[in-house]
């Protein structure tokens, strides 16, 4: 045997088809022998098609498109053409065939003389053709790829691989909207388009689809004003002054609708007319009755359709053939005035009643449609409609069905037994469900539970009379399911828009049971199934199937049949030769065919007059029944058989896997079983689909009766919830079997691989199904339900309850009458036991070491292993419901739950309390949940989810003890021996890993760390408050969320059962009717390290918290609620102000920054406010108090004592704008009622020069001193009690746990920048420049983090700078204390590199350079490199972080700049703009630049041009360029970068000129670089230059770039001064 297959069968025995016709005592039907198997057939009238293995096709039969000898063959003849093509499907029409290859394509030939084959050609092809379905509506149109054809007389259908169906032919049965035939070209059927789409096929002149159904979108649409099948708007108005327009432009998408009071049609074809005369012809040319009701020919041929379609719109015809003339209405449906009033009416009276009723106005459980005329629905009785509502849409749907429809649209048929409850509690035929089971909301109490009229819809469809050639819907029966199998986002477009969406699904794992049965064409013999015999011209679908569970459709010639899911055939049409299978003459709906009892058809056929049905009977081996016309070889008897007869030679035929009828000819597709791999596989099907059919039984005779009965309610109480949770986990193992039943017969019917069967490759959907069924079963057994419903179950079924014993298996026959329900809902678990033993069949059909034999085995023992589970699960039910029974109801019902289940009691002192007293009474009891610990009548219940246990021993006492650890508690138990203490402990561990979901096997004691939910109830803290989150031996610890009852909620991070780590908890603040919120890192319990604060108040604090308090550096922002609006930055002591910090008083327009005490300013401080007034000095208590520097917007300055805020008091000297001066006492506020008594002195006649002897900043808080708040942060980030004191490898270990706490996603970028601060530089002293360079870039990545310390330490002084000097802050007299600070911050920041790098070496040092590194000069200026002889370079703190400060302190630094020199700059600026109006040589000999350095030509594009004495901004323009990036660049290393390129390219030019070397003198050099900064204009020159001198390395004054500095300078200060020309 070859590994990995199994045993073949012989040729002649696998795929052996079998032909016969008809039905009679002597008929023996022949084999037809073909070199390969079978694997499909096809019948037309009087040919066949046959398709083998490897993709071959024969036909069989009368050929009369085959030419010469072939026209009439009796053995196969092989179509050669499609050899190769990988032909995968086929079908047969009445004289058409067709195939469909792997790729999608459709070969057609035969018969086309009405273009059913899809070719615009001759009548008759001979030889397969392509046929290319073409989807036009695309750009650019794209291939249709075809999954499978059908034929009928005239047509093609055929279904796409999106579920869509495409039609050519001829006749109304295409389902086209158009008036012209024949069709040659595939168009798509609109009216499909959007719906799931399963199966077609087709009759002589008509057409069926399957579709897969939907849940509805809405039940609340029906309205006046909207059609009533489609629920799009009939009219659209538009309200004039004096009249009223209505338009009728609606197009319904459901087909033609006749009113009954009128002959015209309603709806019109958007392809016809816009007059009602062209819709009734073109309705016409397919219809059977003209609108008088006479008979029309019927199915004319196809010249005569076009014909018909081609008369003039003012014609009809008649019986006779004559023309008739129609009259013409206006565009408007209402003739007069009077009926326009009639539907304005109706239509207020829509509006008055849904706002009266609500959404929807249910009368006895069922909905009213307004979709036929008012007066017709208002005289409808409620009685009537509920007798007529046997065929239920399902109750209405609960808010989680609401919230599941959008997301069943794509729902896979797996997932449907999940949410099979969503439209009613059961889904088949029957009555009306009394409860939602996801709910239990009654929806209808009075419904009666006989099923003693099943086809009661059918019944009510037929006895209806109406001349609707769309639509049959009995006075109004609900919109609900209507459409479902349309997505409610399509249903309400038009079908070009539904076309457009292109709405496709995803294939389904297991075939879906809720589907419908549409149909369309003729219906003269009521083959249609809508309660008539009208034609219908586009898909319609058949209600009273909705919920029939159909698996599959079949067309006859002029009958149809269904095939449902649970084994029943439901046929229509004509009944002349006892097709139907019934004794009633003809149907024109569905009606169930009667079988015997056990006879389970699987798979159905429809020929011309007969049917035939393939079912399963006693045994597992197929038979065939026959219905319809006798037939034998020489032709028709004349008799018939009205009901299904055994076909007698079935049995010799083997195992029938397939079925196909056509014409007057009958095949089967047989295999013989040589290895049980056949038998098994047909067992299988066969049990399975027996188990469906026995859970149908009990669902509608047993379940459904209970639910509806009201003493059940009464008799269990709250127990009667858990039946409805029963039943519905019941319905859903139902449905999923359903699926799995119909997925076995497709498995039998096609390639039979066995790792695709759906039980053992979607093994998990059936496990849980069963488990999830089988708790509800545990759940209701603990409560007593069955007990309960011993009474109601005796009232409903009878005293014997003969129907439950009827139900039952035989070996369960013998069950007493209080178990007979029981037994039999626990029956299920049988199956699994039949189903492990198949798949042990199977197993044996294949090699040890094959896949398959592997994976069936595994299946096996899985559902073998589940079987003995819920047989134990029966157990432990039944043993705690007697627990329960012997305990007295007063203790039992405060501990009983349905989830519940017994594991163990103490014996009589088997286990104690430790410590108990002499005469208490404690009892342990062990549920799967709790620990219940019993004293007299007192119980303590102990979650098992937060108990942890483990051993005590104290051999020398004796005892053997069991520490149990609880939230709020320890406590130890004894055991009585060591072998009671060994089975305690195993059984609560065992019940604890169960619980938290582990393998108990798997584990020797349950895990210390858990996920569990508790509620404290002791005093304290926590009291009442409730936990979810991990633990850890009794504690909170991990993430977690506490809940208190007033409202208070930590979530974050536990430890030893106290908030320690990050965390975010809101308090409720009754004042502000808000919450407060705290998002930050928690110690012990409380705020503790850097959080974020945000009050109901509306203030925000962002920093440090240290107790529970404010404490170390931070910002809090107020006045969002507040009476003022400010913000202070800076230090925090004890929830106080305490040390240096900033704050920006908003309302009053001023800022201080200086030191802080107790929440007032004291000591040294700055203030500035917006009217310009400067103070620096003393501050005592809040106040202006002692010596201090004060300065008005105009440069007055003031030098002495103040008292209160602007308050001089005391000695002091006033400096004046003219340079004199007063010297005295100066008592008053400043601006206004000032009292002097002073000297006062000219500056001209003074011998001493004292104007302005005061410094700004000399009375401010050293920079040294400020933020020092920040600076300790960082070194306590980094593990350090104080700067410099640590361990670096621990720092480095901080900053590893630092850059892994990502408390928010983060993107790319951010992942990659992290990912390389996980390398640290390593090197080795001595430093090198490449390990300087390495310290360098790993600074630049470490600062673009704020994870990182040294990121937050750039983050923070960022900010606290712009704070600083933004806004109010933003003076010119604060710039050298702007400086000071950037110059603090840079050798602060510089200790902390050296102490994560101790190797770098200190600020100056210098650092030799490696013998063969070459360096430019652009690393030299950004690293400091030295300008002596000696190469190498200096280590420059500003160098190395300037370049990361620098331009994120830029703009509010160089504002400063700008300010202090603003005047200047004006001035110099007025001077560039009028210098640069002139031109290039007139400039040059003005600045006194050398004739030799003017240029005489210039290039432009490549090209030499002279320069002219108009020529301007022409010249030296490359060095022009390069000096105007000076305003871009940040640093003032590429500040002097760019400047070094400037005097380069001078040089270049000069060189050009002068054609020679020569070395610059600055007579000839400070001109022509005077020329180059004129003409770069640079707006603020001179704080450029302030700013590099300001922040540029001392060792780099003094070399060439510090006199190019001066250079630049010179230039600025001689524009300043320059007279204009």
């Amino acid at each position: 045997m070859e590994p990995g297959k199994r045993e073949e069968e012989r040729p002649r025995e696998r795929g052996l088809l079998h032909r016969w016709r008809g039905y009679s005592c002597s008929a023996s039907p022949d084999c037809l022998l073909l070199s390969r198997p079978v694997l499909q057939a096809a019948l037309g009238a009087r040919h066949s098609v046959l398709l083998t293995e490897g993709g071959l096709i024969y036909s069989v039969g009368q050929l009369p498109w085959k030419q010469g000898p072939t026209s009439s063959v009796m053995e196969p003849l092989l179509e050669t053409s499609l050899s190769g093509q990988g032909v995968v499907s086929i079908a047969a029409g009445s004289f058409h065939s067709g195939a469909v290859t792997a790729n999608g394509a459709v070969y057609m030939w035969g018969e086309n003389s009405d273009k059913q084959c899809g070719i615009s050609g001759p009548s008759l092809l001979s030889d397969p053709t392509l046929v290319t379905v073409l989807d036009v509506e695309t750009t650019p149109p794209e291939v249709v790829k075809v999954s499978s054809l059908a034929c009928g007389a005239r047509h093609t259908l055929a279904l796409s691989s999106r579920h869509e169906v495409w039609s050519w032919g001829s006749g109304c049965q295409l389902g086209l909207v158009t008036s012209t035939f024949p069709v040659s070209q595939p168009q798509k059927v609109e009216h499909l388009v959007g719906r799931y789409v399963i199966q077609v096929t087709c009759g002589e002149r008509h057409s069926l689809a399957l579709v897969r159904n939907l849940p509805p979108p809405d039940i609340n649409r029906s309205s006046l004003d909207r059609c009533g099948h489609c629920q799009q708007l009939l009219y659209t108005m538009i309200d004039k002054d004096d009249h009223v327009i209505i338009s009728d432009r609606h197009y319904c998408p459901l087909g033609v609708e006749l009113r009954q009071d009128q002959g015209s049609p309603v709806q019109r074809s958007p392809k016809a007319a816009p007059s009602p005369s062209t819709s009734l012809t073109s309705e016409v040319s397919c219809s059977g009755r003209n609108s008088s009701g006479h008979l029309l020919p019927q199915d004319p041929p196809a010249k005569e359709d076009q014909a018909t379609s081609e008369e003039p719109s003012g014609t009809s015809i008649n019986t006779t053939g004559t023309e008739e003339p129609v009259s013409r209405n206006r565009r408007s449906l209402y003739p007069d005035e009077d009926e326009v009033r009639e539907y304005l009416h109706r239509l207020s009276m829509s509006e008055h009643s849904s706002v009266s009723a609500g959404p929807s106005s249910p009368v006895n459980g069922t909905l009213f449609s307004f979709c036929h005329d008012q007066q017709q629905a208002a005289t409808m009785s409620p009685a009537l409609l509920q007798d007529d509502s046997e065929e239920p849409d399902g109750p209405e749907p609960s808010p989680t069905c609401n919230q599941n429809c959008e997301q069943e649209l794509l729902l896979s048929p797996v997932e449907e037994h999940l949410t099979s409850t969503q439209e009613g509690l059961f889904e088949d035929s029957g009555v009306e469900e009394a409860l939602d089971p996801l709910t239990g909301t009654e929806i209808n109490s009075h419904v009666p539970w006989q099923d003693e009229d099943p086809l009661g819809v059918a019944s009510s469809l037929k006895a209806s009379k109406t001349s609707s050639l769309s639509d049959i819907r009995p006075f109004g029966l609900e919109e609900v399911s209507w459409r479902s199998s349309l997505p409610g986002f399509i249903s309400q477009v038009s079908p070009q828009v539904r076309a457009a969406t292109n709405v496709t699904e995803t294939e389904p794992i297991l075939p879906s049971l809720y589907t419908e049965v549409w149909s369309w064409g003729q219906g003269e013999d009521g083959q249609l199934g809508h309660g008539d015999s009208l034609p219908r011209l586009q898909p319609l679908c058949i209600k009273s199937l909705s919920k029939k569970e159909v698996v599959k459709v079949a067309g006859g010639a002029r009958h149809s049949l269904a095939l449902t899911a649970q084994c029943q055939v439901f046929s229509w049409g004509s009944n002349k030769s006892g097709q139907l299978g019934q004794l009633s003459s003809s149907s024109t709906v569905p009606q169930q065919i009667r079988m015997s009892d056990g006879i389970r058809v699987w798979d159905v056929g429809a020929g011309n007059g007969h049917t035939l049905l393939l079912a399963d009977g006693d045994c597992f081996q197929p038979i065939l029944y026959y219905s319809g016309e006798q037939l034998t070889e020489e032709g028709p008897t004349g008799t018939y058989t009205q009901t299904p007869t055994l076909l007698p030679f079935c049995m010799n035929m083997g195992y029938v896997s397939g079925i196909f009828v056509g014409g007057p000819c009958c095949m089967a597709l047989a295999d013989q079983n040589t290895t049980g791999f056949i038998a098994t596989l047909h067992e299988l099907c066969a049990s399975e689909r027996r188990f469906y059919c026995r859970l149908g039984a009990v669902k509608s005779q047993i379940l459904r009766p209970l639910l509806s009965w009201k003493r059940v309610r009464e008799s269990l109480g709250p127990s009667f919830l858990l039946l409805q949770a029963l039943a519905g986990s019941f319905s859903r193992l139902c449905h999923l079997t359903g699926q799995h039943a119909v997925s076995l017969t497709h498995f039998l019917q096609g390639g039979r691989d066995v790792r695709g069967l759906a039980v053992l490759k979607h093994s998990s959907f059936f496990l849980d199904s069963y488990r999830e069924y089988y708790s509800s079963l545990g759940d209701f057994l603990v409560m007593g339900g069955f007990q309960a419903l011993v009474k109601p179950s005796q009232d409903c079924f009878g005293k014997k309850l003969d129907v439950l014993r009827d139900l039952l298996e035989p070996q369960d026959e013998g069950a007493a009458l209080g178990d007979l329900l029981l037994t039999l809902l626990f029956s299920p678990a049988q199956h699994l036991h039949q189903h492990s033993k198949m798949l042990l069949k199977l197993t044996t059909c294949f090699h040890v070491d094959t896949v398959e034999h592997q994976q069936l085995q595994d299946g096996c023992v899985m559902y073998e292993n589940l079987a003995l589970q819920l047989w134990k699960q029966r157990k432990e039910a039944e043993q705690t419901l007697a627990f329960w029974k012997s305990l007295p109801s007063r203790a039992a019902e405060p501990l009983r739950k349905p989830t519940r289940r017994l594991v163990r009691v103490s014996g009589n002192k088997s286990l104690t309390l430790q410590n108990a007293g002499r005469f208490s009474v404690n009892r342990f009891i062990l549920f799967n949940d709790v620990l219940v610990h019993t004293q007299f009548s007192a119980h303590h219940v102990h979650p098992l989810a937060t108990l942890w246990a483990e051993p005590v021993s104290d051999e020398s006492a004796g005892a053997f003890g069991l520490k149990l650890t609880t939230p709020e508690e320890t406590f130890t138990v004894l055991a009585s021996s060591p072998v009671e203490k060994a089975d305690w402990l195993r059984s609560i561990s065992q019940a604890v890993e169960n619980l938290l979901g582990g393998d108990p096997d798997q584990r020797a004691e349950p895990r210390m760390s858990r996920t569990a939910r508790y509620t404290f109830v002791k005093e304290g803290r926590l009291r009442d408050a409730v936990y979810d989150g991990r633990w850890l031996c009794g504690r909170p610890h991990g993430r977690g969320t506490m809940k208190w009852p007033d409202g208070r909620v930590y979530t974050g991070m536990f430890k030893n059962g106290l908030e320690d780590g990050f965390g975010d908890h809101v308090t409720p603040n009754k004042t502000f009717n808000r919450s407060d919120r705290y998002q930050g890192h928690w110690k012990e319990g409380r705020m503790h390290g850097f959080g974020t604060y945000r009050y109901a108040s509306g203030d925000v604090y962002e920093g440090s918290f240290q107790e529970n308090q404010r404490h170390g550096h931070g910002m809090l922002s107020s006045g969002k609620r507040s009476c003022s609006s400010s913000v202070f930055v800076g230090h925090w002591q004890r929830d106080r102000k305490c040390g240096y910090g900033v704050h920006d008083d908003i309302t009053r327009g001023e800022k201080y920054m200086g030191q802080w005490l107790d929440d007032q300013r004291e000591g040294s401080g700055v203030v500035v406010t917006q009217l310009g007034l400067y103070y620096e000095g003393a501050f005592s208590s809040n106040k202006m108090m002692g010596p201090g520097l004060l300065l008005a917007d105009d440069d007055t300055a003031y030098v002495g004592d103040l008292a209160e805020d602007w308050t001089l008091n005391g000695k002091g000297t006033l400096f004046l704008l003219n340079g004199d001066w007063m010297e005295g006492i100066f008592v008053g506020p400043w601006g206004s009622g000032l009292k002097v008594v002073a000297t006062y002195v000219k500056a001209a006649d003074s011998e001493k020069n004292h104007s302005r002897t005061y410094v700004l900043g000399s009375l401010a808080v050293p920079a040294e001193l400020k933020w020092c708040a920040v600076f300790e942060e960082c070194w306590r980030r980094l593990g350090c009690d104080s700067p410099g004191q640590g361990d670096c490898s621990r720092a480095w270990e901080n900053i590893a746990v630092s850059l892994t706490n990502r408390p928010e996603p983060l993107s790319r970028s951010q992942h990659m920048t992290l990912e390389s601060l996980e390398f640290i530089p390593q090197h080795s002293s001595p430093m090198s420049p490449d390990a300087y360079d390495k310290i360098r870039r790993y600074l630049t990545k470490a600062c673009d983090t704020p994870l990182h310390p040294l990121g937050w330490l750039l983050e923070t002084l960022v900010t606290v700078y712009r704070i600083t000097y933004v806004g109010v802050g933003s003076s010119q007299r604060l710039l050298r204390q702007a400086v000071d600070e950037l110059h603090s911050y840079i050798s602060r920041f510089f200790q902390l590199l050296r102490f994560l790098f101790p190797s770098l070496p200190d600020d100056g040092a210098f650092i030799p350079e490696q013998p063969s590194a070459e360096h430019s000069f652009s690393a030299s200026v950004d690293s400091g490199h030295s300008e002596s002889p000696e190469r190498g370079l200096l280590v420059s703190s500003s160098s190395l972080l300037l370049p990361v400060l620098l331009p994120r302190l830029y703009p509010p630094l160089f504002t400063l700049y700008a300010l202090e020199r603003e005047r200047e700059e004006e001035l110099y600026w007025d001077h560039v703009l009028r210098l640069n109006q002139h031109p290039d040589l007139a400039l040059l000999d003005f600045l006194g630049v050398k004739r030799r350095f003017w240029p005489e030509t210039i290039s432009v594009l490549g090209e030499q041009k002279k320069v002219l004495p108009c020529t301007t901004n022409a010249c030296f323009t490359t060095a022009v360029e390069t000096l105007q990036q000076i305003s871009t660049a940040f640093t003032p290393s590429d500040k002097l970068l760019l400047l070094h390129r400037t005097f380069e390219e001078l040089t270049q030019e000069a060189r050009l000129l002068l054609k020679q070397s020569f070395l610059w003198s600055m007579d000839d050099l400070f001109p022509l670089f005077l020329y180059v900064v004129l003409r770069a204009r640079i707006r603020c020159l001179g704080s450029e230059v302030n700013l590099i001198e300001d922040l540029m390395d001392p060792h780099l004054q003094h070399g060439e770039l510090g006199h190019m500095v001066t250079t630049l300078k010179a230039c600025y200060v001689h524009i300043h001064r320059e007279k204009v020309l």
